[in-house]
């Protein structure tokens, strides 16, 4: 996926991203979401993620695979929800909030892809079978050093599924591409 934003807007997307979990942990409102750039303005899928800054844990990641907000709204409600509604994660504190890293995913639109046609690092991946479903961002694998296979695996393992479910007539396989960045 080429770049399709410009470092000053990425800048202030994560600022966005922060002040609103920021201004909803201290019960404001969140009114800064006017964008002057049409970048910002358009419909966009994203993924916010949370990290603990001293050794990267992950604290939080959630987002959504089909562009329904202007970007820069879509990103400060992911933002939120990132830090609150994580189930697998208590929710965010305001005393914690400095001491996380947070990293903005925009996605392409999804597509299916059959198995063999997946590259390790260059596609995220969902799966979905019957109710089940997980996603991978497309760094995920990289950084735990899957093979094709291992990431398939794993995906259906994310998902609640037997870890050959790839392989099922039944499971559908979707690939997205990704530009992300961090905070410094």
């Amino acid at each position: 996926m080429t770049s399709t934003l410009s470092d000053e807007n990425k800048n202030i997307l994560l600022r966005v991203a922060r002040g609103s979990i920021n201004n909803y942990l201290k019960n404001m409102p969140d009114n800064n979401l006017q964008a002057e750039s049409l970048e910002l303005q358009k419909k966009r899928a994203v993924f916010v993620t949370l990290r603990k800054r001293i050794f990267g844990e992950l604290r939080g990641c959630i987002g959504h695979t089909e562009a329904r907000y202007p970007l820069i709204e879509a990103v400060s409600k992911t933002a939120i929800s990132s830090a609150i509604e994580d189930s697998r994660f208590p929710q965010v504190t305001l005393e914690e909030l400095p001491k996380l890293s947070i990293g903005i995913n925009l996605l392409s639109a999804m597509t299916t892809i059959k198995p063999q046609d997946v590259v390790v690092g260059k596609h995220g991946l969902q799966i979905k079978k019957g109710l089940s479903g997980g996603l991978f961002l497309p760094e995920v694998a990289l950084s735990q050093a899957w093979d094709r296979i291992t990431y398939l695996e794993q995906l259906c393992i994310k998902a609640g599924l037997p870890q050959e479910s790839w392989q099922d007539q039944n499971a559908e396989l979707f690939c997205f591409e990704s530009e992300s960045w961090v905070e410094n």
